[in-house]
Order: structure tokens, then C-alpha cells, then sequence
């Protein structure tokens, strides 16, 4: 079978899935729909294998293969074909992509098992892994436009899945306006490329800009700009972050989906795809990695002080993403999607053992009330702390290999990068010692009553509250279920988390510098075009900056341990005598505050004047009611004149005929 066959049956599957679950919801038992929509994600997964072998039979040059199923716009000189780009990009991606949603769903089949939108979840699930492989596979920029906005949907839905539940649906529809300007930015900047080049196809886009724009022209970096408008929005970077810790209202399994191998890494995806125009455009590239960088910084010190368990996960997703925008828009693109890869790894791990423990808590999510769940919950205790040695990048692990490598390739490209580079060290020092303070504060000290209970074999009883709010919920549509389940009772929750542990810890080993070259060697014939494609740093250099990151790491670990194990109380002291740094960091450098200010306030201010003044007033009152007076005054008059007495008629006809009279008697004068 051809590698454009696998591509079409890559996204046929998950389709066909949401689409079975949807029709056919009523005829489903139990637990059928998650596993068929497990079923429909697993066929996706190997069809993207399929898709894998079937390039690698190709030479490197030709492992690039465009598959159109039809003409879907031929007009005004503008052709626009259904059709696929299966190169070695594209299937890294859905590989990832599919693979991690698998285990997710697996892990769903559980842990969403007592929700009575059991069914309708999957169908959503399975819809939004659809989108985002159709976005990786699109073979144009109309195609990954429709695959963008199918993300932005399908995240809507699932952000907001316990639609009764205010907050999770007031979190939907910012998600949703966020990722709208983000679809705007990316709707114009195709308008301008398309205007310039004439083409929307990748590489009729690319050979056109390569003839028509010398370097940094203005409208190519404008064109580049807008590209970073929608690829900040869906990647939650500065300032179009605010959306992503919000989306935590939505169920553990799908702030997982979101965060490690979806939504947030289309941005990402996005920069490498179209790294020709940012090539051309280098002032557009050095904004995405100055952005990046500020971005890493910014919401690591959040998450130093974030007490909401899934929260602080979630902005260190921002973080991180922040360290792949940074390697992209430095031009080291096979060290960005290696930070992909393994980041989908520890941070799918991550949530769904934070879901594990929140579940074990009955619904809480504070760490403040957390502790000592290390010995009643050992799985999830080890899996958690694997992710946790991933993300803090500890030696020998995925995440150690990997944005260890996007900072030397940083560093390398000297000038402003080494600047960035520097931020990039501070950032991962933040980064160990946020990631160890989840461990130690949920995991050590003194067992909670939660704890407790669960070491007597005993689940806490769930409390069916709102956690942000504290509002009692009862169980029904549109609510989280009366159950809650743990990793250490359920097979189909440990299982993937067992996965995921083995790849967090191992993956990286696949990026070692000097000895293994998997991902960049894959990767190379996509970026065979870049000028950088050679200048990538030397394996001293490379094993010089695993020393610097591994030995922060470690600082970062030993700071942690001895802030939350050894001394326990100095948090507290150091809370007081920075209590504005520290009321600073925990109301997010108050962007919510700044963006209610600027953004909502005046936004809903202008529509409740347009409604009270311009539709009531104006359109309303004077121009339909107005004009409806006048004719009902018209009428009125007409039917009092419509006596029925033939001497009234006979008098009005004489006074009209005296009118005329007068009227052209005066005239004549």
C-alpha cells in the first residue's frame, strides 16, 4: 500500500469512530464506546506506521508524497485540491499524535466509566484527534486552515464537556474566542502568501516566495507575524495564553489530549512546516524565539507558586511549549519536535497520574490539601515521579536529552540567541524545582485523611463539588459521574501509565549527541532546504550543555527538597517577606486583570450600548416603530375617513378638485 493510502486511512479511522459513537450511542453498552473509540485511534496509529515503512522505502529525496483525493476549488486562478502531504514531518507527527491519544483513550475507558456522556465523550475524543491529524497531514494551507478550525471546535467541546458546570463552560468560550484570533491571524496570512504567490499549496507557497520576496521583505514578515498569531493562540504563548490553565475545567483525560500531543503543539507544528518563510523572514523568527523564551520564564514562575495540581501541569505545558517555539524559531527544528516527542510523553503521564490523585482525593485539586499518598498509591507515586524526572530534565532522561538540545543549538547561534539561551538555563533551573515541589508536597510528609483512608483500602467519599467554586453538583448529564477512579484499581488507567513511565525515562535516549541521531536523520529531507540545516553544535558543546542542564536539574531537585521535606516552614517565611513578588506570581502577573481591562470590559460595554441605544433606540424605537407609526397614523386616518355616507365623499372630492384649482391658478400668476 502507498504511503498516501496509510494517510487517508490515518485519519478514516478516527472519523469513523466519532461517527459510529454518534449514530449509534444508543445501541452501545457498558464500556463499548471507549473501546471503540480505542479501536478507531489504534487503526489510526498503525496506518501512520504503514505510513512510516512506506517512506523509508523511498531514497531521502523522495520521501515527500502528495496523495489528492479530489479538486476541491479551482477558480480566479486559486486551485485547492483535498489532499495529503505524507512526508517525514507529517507522519513524526501523526505517529505521536496517535500514539499518545491511544493510550489516553485507553486510560478514559476507566476513568470516565461512571459519566452518563460516557459515550458522547469518546465521540468528541474521537473528533478531536481527527482534526488534529488532519491538520498535520493537510497538503495545503486551506486544508490545514479547516483542520486548525476543527481543533478550535472540538476543543470547545471538551473544555466545556460538563456543560452544567459554569465554570467549565465560561473556560470553553474563552478557548474558543482565543483560538478564534489565532484562526484569523492564520485566514489573512494565507489571503497574503496567496496573493504574492499564487499558490496555497506548501510548495508552490515556498518556490513562489523564494522568486518573489528578497529577504525580510515587509509583507513577507508581516505575512510571518500573523502566521505567529495562530501559532501563539493554539500554543498558548504570550499574550494568548490565558485560555490553557482555564481549560483545566475539562476532565483529566482531556487536559492530557490537550496539552501533550494535540492542540498546543500545532503552533509548534506550524513554524516547522512553513520554516521557509521564517527563514526568509528572520526579524518574524526572532520574535517567536524571543516570545518562546519569555513565555518559559514567565509561566515557570507561576507555576512555582500555583497550588491547583492540574493548573500548575498546565502552565508548565506553557513552559514547555515555550522551549519548542524556541528551537523551531532558532532554526534547530529537529531538536524543537524532538522536545515534542518526549514532552508528549512525561506531560500525557503527568496528567493522567494528577488524575489518579485527584480521584484518590475524591475531586479535591489543591496541593495545600495533599500529602503523604506515597505509600497508599505506589503506582502513581513512581509514574508521577518518571514524569516528574522528565520535565526537570534529570540526567539520563527524555527531557534531559532533549531541551537540553534545544538550548545548545540556541546557544550556538550566539549574538541575542545566547541571551535566550541563558533565560532558557534559568527557566529549566525553575522548572526542576516546580516539578519536585509537586512531588514532595502531594507524595511526602504526613498522610492527608484522604491518604489514610486509601491505605485501608478504602476510596475517600466523593464530595460532587465544583473544585474551583466549592458548589455542590449532583451526577447527572452534564456533570462529572458519583465514581472516581485510581490507577492502582483499574488495569486500563495503569497500563498506559506504565507505557508512558518507560518512554518518559528512555525516549531521549533516541537524541544522544555523538551516539544516536534517530529523529534528526528522519526529519533531515524535510529541512533538507534550510541554510541551517548544518550548523548545529559541536558534541562538546552538546555534552557541555547536558553537563549545565543536568547539574540545574539537581539544583533545582536538592533547592526543592530542602523548601518542602527538610524545611517546611520556610516557604512560608519567604511567602511573607516577598508577599508582592509572591502576590504577583499567584495572580498570573494579573493578565486575566489586564485583559478584563482592556479587552471585556470595553467589549461588553460597546454591545450593551449597541443594544440599549442603537438596536432599541435607533433601529428598534425610531426606525421600525418610528416608521410603523407613521403608517399606523396613515391608516387611522384613512379608516376615520371612510365614513360610508355618500355626502362625505362628495365633499372631499370637491375639496381636492378646489385644491388643484387654486394650486394652478397660483402657479399661472
Amino acid at each position: 500500500m502507498s504511503a498516501g493510502s496509510y494517510g487517508w486511512l490515518v485519519l478514516a479511522f478516527p472519523l469513523g469512530g466519532a461517527l459510529l459513537i454518534a449514530l449509534g450511542w444508543r445501541l452501545l453498552p457498558g464500556r463499548s464506546a471507549g473501546w471503540i473509540a480505542s479501536g478507531a485511534i489504534f487503526g489510526s496509529f498503525l496506518s501512520a506506521i504503514g505510513a512510516l515503512f512506506a517512506l523509508l522505502e523511498r531514497e531521502p529525496e523522495a520521501r515527500a508524497v502528495t496523495s489528492t483525493w479530489f479538486s476541491y476549488a479551482q477558480t480566479a486562478g486559486l486551485s485547492v485540491d483535498m489532499g495529503l502531504l505524507i512526508d517525514p514531518l507529517s507522519v513524526f507527527m501523526a505517529l505521536v499524535v496517535s500514539g499518545v491519544s491511544l493510550l489516553i483513550h485507553i486510560y478514559s475507558v476507566a476513568y470516565m466509566a461512571s459519566d452518563r456522556g460516557y459515550a458522547r465523550y469518546f465521540a468528541y475524543l474521537n473528533l478531536f484527534v481527527f482534526s488534529m491529524l488532519l491538520l498535520v497531514l493537510a497538503g495545503n494551507l486551506i486544508l490545514l486552515t479547516v483542520g486548525w478550525a476543527f481543533v478550535g471546535a472540538a476543543s470547545y467541546l471538551l473544555i466545556s464537556f460538563w456543560y452544567r458546570r459554569k465554570t467549565a463552560t465560561a473556560a470553553g468560550m474563552k478557548a474558543f474566542v482565543i483560538n478564534v484570533i489565532g484562526d484569523v491571524g492564520l485566514v489573512i496570512a494565507t489571503f497574503l502568501l496567496f496573493s504574492e504567490t499564487g499558490a496555497v499549496d506548501y510548495a508552490g507557497v515556498f518556490d513562489g516566495a523564494a522568486k518573489v520576496f528578497e529577504p525580510g521583505d515587509t509583507t513577507l514578515v508581516i505575512a510571518c507575524l500573523l502566521l505567529l498569531v495562530g501559532a501563539f493562540a493554539k500554543s498558548a504563548q504570550l499574550p494568548l495564553h490565558t485560555w490553557l490553565p482555564d481549560a483545566m475545567e475539562g476532565p483529566t483525560p482531556v487536559s492530557a489530549l490537550i496539552h501533550a500531543a494535540t492542540m498546543v503543539t500545532a503552533g509548534v507544528y506550524l513554524i516547522a512546516r512553513t520554516h521557509p518563510l521564517f527563514e526568509l523572514a528572520p526579524t518574524a523568527a526572532d520574535v517567536a524565539a524571543i516570545v518562546g523564551t519569555l513565555t518559559l520564564l514567565f509561566a515557570a514562575t507561576v507555576a512555582l507558586v500555583a497550588t491547583d495540581l492540574k493548573r500548575i501541569i498546565a502552565y508548565s505545558t506553557i513552559s514547555q511549549i515555550g522551549y519548542m517555539v524556541l528551537g523551531v524559531s532558532a532554526f534547530a527544528y529537529s531538536a524543537g519536535l524532538f522536545h515534542l516527542m518526549t514532552h508528549a510523553f512525561f506531560k500525557a503521564l503527568l496528567f493522567m497520574a494528577a488524575g489518579s490523585v485527584i480521584a484518590a482525593m475524591a475531586g479535591r485539586q489543591s496541593i495545600d490539601a495533599m500529602g503523604g499518598l506515597r505509600v497508599a498509591m505506589p503506582l502513581t507515586f513512581a509514574t508521577f515521579t518518571a514524569g516528574a524526572l522528565a520535565l526537570a530534565g534529570a540526567p539520563l532522561t527524555s527531557g534531559f536529552f532533549s531541551k537540553d538540545e534545544v538550548i545548545a543549538a540556541t546557544l550556538d547561534r550566539g549574538g541575542l540567541y545566547t541571551v535566550l539561551a541563558i533565560g532558557a538555563y534559568v527557566g529549566a533551573l525553575l522548572t526542576a524545582l516546580y516539578a519536585f515541589r509537586i512531588v514532595f508536597r502531594v507524595f511526602l510528609g504526613e498522610p492527608v485523611v484522604e491518604a489514610r483512608s486509601l491505605a485501608r483500602g478504602q476510596l475517600a467519599p466523593s464530595r460532587h463539588e465544583n473544585p474551583a467554586t466549592g458548589e455542590q453538583e449532583d451526577t447527572d448529564v452534564g456533570f462529572p459521574g458519583p465514581e472516581h477512579h485510581i490507577a492502582e484499581r483499574e488495569r486500563s488507567m495503569a497500563a498506559p501509565m506504565g507505557a508512558l513511565a518507560l518512554l518518559a525515562l528512555l525516549a531521549g535516549l533516541l537524541g544522544v549527541p555523538a551516539v544516536t541521531h534517530v529523529v534528526d536523520r528522519f526529519l533531515e529531507p524535510t529541512f533538507a532546504d534550510s541554510q541551517y540545516i548544518d550548523q548545529t553544535p559541536s558534541d562538546g558543546a552538546a555534552y557541555l550543555g547536558l553537563a549545565i542542564g543536568g547539574a540545574l536539574s539537581l539544583v533545582g531537585i536538592a533547592a526543592a527538597y530542602l523548601l518542602y521535606v527538610r524545611r517546611p516552614a520556610l516557604p512560608l517565611v519567604l511567602r511573607a517577606r516577598f508577599a508582592r513578588t509572591h502576590r504577583l506570581l499567584s495572580s498570573r502577573w494579573y493578565f486575566d486583570e489586564l485583559f478584563d481591562r482592556l479587552l471585556v470590559r470595553p467589549t461588553v460595554a460597546a454591545g450593551r450600548f449597541g443594544n440599549a441605544v442603537v438596536e432599541r433606540f435607533l433601529v428598534q424605537g425610531a426606525l421600525v416603530d418610528g416608521t410603523s407609526a407613521v403608517v399606523r397614523a396613515g391608516s387611522s386616518a384613512a379608516r376615520a375617513a371612510q365614513t360610508g355616507q355618500v355626502r362625505a365623499y362628495a365633499f372631499l372630492l370637491i375639496l381636492g378638485v378646489s385644491a388643484l384649482v387654486l394650486y394652478f391658478l397660483s402657479g399661472s400668476v
